[in-house]
């Protein structure tokens, strides 16, 4: 936002004088309208976010009292432009179970809340929730669904081997970097090509080059989680 500031105050200042007033003018006020859209955008953006997590919030109060101390905040929509929220399908949130001692939150259990969304859960008025359905995994679940997608993505079929390397490496862009012994190298596929696995009753694993795709069988929605997401999630529970 500051270096947008900065170039549209460059253009002002150095817009040739030689230019009528009323040009000048009117070149001034579409800068002006250009920072108010740009602000506006933003603006939505954050008010989308505090919307989301707020009804984010409610669902895991309404379906899972039994947790009574946590935190829960956006992961998906960091770095996020108004123009591209329309066409994500997964908001994502981190849940961390906590307690306290001494007077100092002492943080346990890792959860992970997906929001998976049907077209046009983006309107005029904002987000439509009923075009959200909610998915909430923990971390054991998480290494099962990673495995699967790794054993889809790569061809590797030894599962131990797999959440070993899981465990102790890292995922990264091209596959699974392990600490020891030899990396898991997805495959290298066309954007528009895929690989399928049926991971559950209610879900299939779809790998391509750019994403972790889930398609939902009851809605027929696939859902993309983009390869940065996938990491982050990754990360949040085994490397923080």
């Amino acid at each position: 936002m500051k270096k947008t500031l900065l170039i549209l105050c460059l253009i002002i200042y150095l817009f040739p004088n030689n230019i009528k007033g009323q040009n000048e003018g009117a070149a001034i006020a579409a800068v002006a309208g250009g920072l108010v859209a740009i602000g506006a955008g933003i603006a939505a953006v954050e008010q989308m976010k505090e919307q989301a997590e707020l009804t984010a919030t409610e669902w895991f109060l309404t379906n899972h009292p039994e947790y009574s101390r946590f935190s829960l905040k956006t992961l998906a929509f960091d770095g996020k432009k108004l123009k591209d929220m329309s066409s994500t399908s997964v908001i994502t949130f981190t849940i961390r179970e906590f307690d306290i001692k001494d007077n100092e939150p002492e943080l346990g259990k890792k959860m992970v809340l997906f929001g998976f969304t049907s077209f046009g859960w983006i309107n005029e008025y904002g987000i439509d929730f009923e075009k959200v359905e909610w998915f909430l995994i923990d971390s054991d679940e998480w290494m099962n669904m990673m495995i699967e997608y790794s054993k889809v993505a790569s061809g590797e079929e030894n599962t131990e081997l797999i959440k070993k390397t899981l465990e102790s490496g890292k995922v990264v862009n091209r596959g699974i970097k392990a600490k020891k012994g030899d990396d898991i190298d997805f495959y290298k596929i066309g954007g528009d090509m895929y690989l399928v696995t049926e991971y559950s009753p209610e879900m299939k694993f779809i790998y391509n080059e750019r994403s972790l795709g889930i398609y939902l069988n009851e809605t027929m929605n696939l859902i993309q989680i983009g390869r940065g997401d996938l990491i982050n999630i990754h990360e949040f529970f085994f490397d923080e």
